[in-house]
């Protein structure tokens, strides 16, 4: 049988039935160290798409760094078909430095297509653009919540791209948020040039939420299987279906002074209902919040220090709060019943 051509990226190339971590140079720091795109290739022996799985390009979002650990010591890849390229971190200046950010305040996700003469920003954009997402059919990209709030794991769509919200159900987290493609955003500029990408949304910026790694895990494994990518042995379908949230809104604090919340993420809640209450320090004046939305929680705020109109509830639209609740539930207990994940878990 004719052996499949070898995989080539910055020069280098990958043989089929291997794997190997590619350099793609970036830039170099004030004090002369390189920075480069570390890309890590698994060609499979058998044809089939290529996807891309990326983390990092907000540099404080690093729990997509750890679920993609996990991805690459799965034993499921060594049956992998086509190709699959894993950027854990795309955004190396902010990742070294906990930062949202690069070096010059600039946000990577809003900097796409990006130029190869224009700012770091810019540049960086434009090589994980063309080098990375153009190779590919498909893109998982992970993020996280920012500094000091928390999201409920959640996969963001377009409301009308049957082909991710297919996949998105696939992938099986409790809730799918559509939302709009932004200006300069990686999703936007990568469905330009054809290439769909789902966007998985959980936990903390700077912080590790077990249940967020193993349904971004267990997801990114779902999806690969539903493109054929991956054969359904040793992956478990999700038990609950995914709530469709057309829709969402902020709740922010009427005052500012010491938060103290009553509900968290995943938590169903009905308009009026009282979700948290803020104080001043001295236990003088208490304000409750009630909230003015039915929905769902998907994202808050967890630092108690609150001003005046900061965000503190993220409640995402939902028909049935039964359904909701259900939802969480299922996913809670489905990654309860897994065992601890070690080096070589399959999900």
């Amino acid at each position: 049988m004719k052996r499949r051509p070898d995989f080539e990226i910055a020069g280098q190339f990958v043989k089929a039935g291997t794997r190997k971590t590619i350099e793609i140079p970036v830039s170099t720091l004030s004090d002369h160290t390189p920075v480069t795109l570390s890309a890590h290739i698994v060609h499979g022996r058998s044809d089939g798409p290529t996807t891309f799985v990326s983390a990092g390009i907000h540099g404080d979002e690093v729990i997509g760094v750890e679920i993609v650990r996990r991805l690459l010591r799965s034993k499921n890849l060594k049956s992998l078909r086509g190709t699959l390229i894993v950027v854990p971190i795309v955004n190396t200046f902010g990742f070294l430095n906990h930062s949202r950010y690069l070096p010059d305040r600039r946000d990577l996700n809003r900097c796409f297509p990006g130029s190869p003469n224009g700012s770091l920003g810019s540049r960086l954009a434009h090589i994980f653009l063309n080098e990375i997402v153009a190779r590919c059919s498909l893109g998982i990209d992970l993020h996280s919540a920012a500094i000091n709030r928390i999201n409920l794991p959640q996969i963001r769509v377009s409301a009308n791209n049957r082909n991710t919200m297919r996949l998105a159900k696939a992938f099986g987290a409790p809730v799918i948020l559509t939302s709009a493609l932004r200006d300069g955003s990686l999703r936007q500029e990568a469905k330009k040039i054809g290439v769909d990408v789902l966007l998985y949304e959980a936990g903390e910026g700077m912080r590790f939420d077990e249940m967020s790694v193993r349904a971004g895990v267990a997801g990114i494994l779902r999806v690969l299987k539903d493109i054929g990518q991956l054969p359904k042995a040793g992956i478990a379908k999700p038990k609950a279906a995914p709530l469709l949230c057309a829709d969402s809104h902020w709740l922010r604090a009427s005052a500012g002074g010491l938060l103290r919340m009553f509900k968290a993420e995943g938590d169903v809640v009905t308009e009026g209902d009282v979700v948290a209450a803020i104080s001043d320090p001295f236990g003088e004046d208490e304000i409750e919040i009630k909230s003015r939305y039915s929905g769902i929680i998907v994202g808050r705020a967890v630092v108690p220090i609150v001003h005046e109109g900061d965000a503190l509830f993220h409640i995402a639209d939902v028909k049935s709060g039964d359904m909701a609740e259900a939802a969480v539930d299922e996913l809670a207990s489905q990654l309860e019943e897994a065992p601890l994940f070690d080096e070589d878990e399959i999900i």
